[in-house]
């Protein structure tokens, strides 16, 4: 019998892949969420023949109304949601001078509007069950000049608006959810992941190393913001 259900949200090759094999093995099923179905599927395939019980839930994370009904299906399909791990991201508005109106707002949406419609949806699952919310951070959310300089030059503004703000987001959710037996949590990661959009060929950090860190906090439920690498 599964420990329960973890929602991988934001599903890709690097840190959420290695997070779905690492609670996978736990004895949870998987529930992965991204846009591109056909992606999606093979992924689910290939965690299955890892001997992982996965399945692909498409969806647009930047869509608070269509997160809400894909929670809704990831419940009726596995069971109660008892980890919710937010790694969505959208690397929209780089540069702040010339972005389109709506790229900004499309990029919070993914960070931190679903962030909260997710947490709304799975809340009475992840109430009664002591669940966890664990998300994905970046060290581009910190006020630093040097990482406003970083952020600038690697045509990233946009992402570093919206890291700093769903790092806020998830410490204001740490603190309302603590006494209800709710943990959530987050790894900020300093650095790039091996094998992600992000690796040019320089990156030090496994994906794998990460998602043992997220485990790491999840058992220990502390605590709220973790930094990793660097």
């Amino acid at each position: 019998m599964a420990k329960g259900t973890i929602v991988v949200a934001g599903h890709g090759p690097g840190i959420s892949d290695a997070v779905a094999r690492r609670f996978g093995r736990e004895g949870y099923n998987v529930a992965i969420v991204a846009r591109n179905t056909a992606r999606l599927t093979d992924a689910a395939e290939a965690l299955g023949k890892a001997g992982i019980h996965a399945k692909p839930f498409p969806c647009d994370l930047g869509d608070s109304a269509g997160v809400r009904k894909m929670l809704v299906d990831v419940k009726a399909a596995l069971g109660p949601v008892t980890v919710l791990h937010w790694n969505a991201y959208l690397g929209a508005a780089g540069d702040l001078t010339t972005a389109k109106p709506n790229e900004l707002p499309m990029a919070m949406d993914v960070a931190v509007n679903g962030l909260i419609a997710a947490v709304q949806e799975a809340l009475p699952d992840l109430e009664a069950h002591k669940g966890a919310v664990l998300v994905t951070g970046g060290g581009l959310a910190f006020s630093d000049a040097q990482v406003d300089a970083a952020a600038v030059q690697w045509g990233a503004m946009g992402l570093a608006i919206t890291k700093a703000a769903q790092h806020k987001a998830t410490g204001l959710l740490h603190k309302k959810l603590e006494s209800k037996g709710i943990y959530v949590g987050e790894v900020v990661v300093l650095g790039m992941v091996k094998g992600t959009a992000f690796d040019s060929g320089n990156a030090t950090l496994n994906a794998a190393d990460v998602a043992d860190k997220f485990w790491e906090l999840f058992e220990m439920r502390a605590p709220a913001t973790v930094n990793f690498g660097g």
